[in-house]
């Protein structure tokens, strides 16, 4: 597996191995001796995932603590567009963000530690999208921004109108107004 760093400390990706033959392909979605060697010692106690039609937005959510949460996320068919946004008071990248595109095609994943909002665009029909967490859910915990806020200036690749927002997404606060747990 090939591990790299991104502009903003603590996010990396995560190119496994893959191994191809005449049936299709074989990898190690999660080793955690070798995880452990990259880095990301986190423990991680759920997972989940999501199915969504093209245009689908989710976040920019994220958990406080004592519930705040390690994700690592993949697409096991189709195409996202990941987004992590840092909200780590001290950081010097706080309020900037990484997005990259995760598919069922480049196997990659994104390790978005604590300390980031996180959401997701769909980029195609019937996209299956999965996630280690390294803390259970919280609904008292929940906190985000909302995902078309212009301070934070991210291209999703979708035309705004197109996107398909949950109720409790549409009325996330504006970056300006979010107050940081970390």
């Amino acid at each position: 597996m090939k591990v790299t760093t991104t502009a903003i400390e603590g996010l990396l990706i995560i190119e496994p191995r893959i191994f191809p033959d005449d049936r299709g392909y074989f990898y190690e979605s999660y080793n955690k001796p070798k995880y452990h060697e990259a880095g990301i010692t986190a423990d991680f106690v759920q997972d989940n995932q999501s199915f969504s039609q093209k245009g689908a937005l989710r976040g920019l959510h994220g958990q406080a603590d004592p519930f705040a949460q390690g994700k690592l996320v993949r697409v096991i068919q189709g195409r996202v567009l990941d987004v992590a946004v840092d909200i780590r008071k001290n950081s010097p990248t706080y309020g900037q963000h990484v997005s990259i595109e995760l598919s069922g095609e480049n196997h990659l994943q994104f390790w978005v530690p604590p300390g980031f909002l996180h959401g997701f665009v769909t980029l195609e029909d019937d996209t299956i999208f999965t996630y280690k967490v390294t803390n259970v859910y919280d609904k008292a915990s929940e906190i985000g921004v909302i995902w078309n806020d212009p301070a934070l200036a991210i291209g999703w690749g979708i035309d705004e109108r197109e996107a398909i927002i949950s109720p409790k997404d549409e009325v996330l606060p504006a970056f300006k107004d979010f107050v940081s747990p970390f």
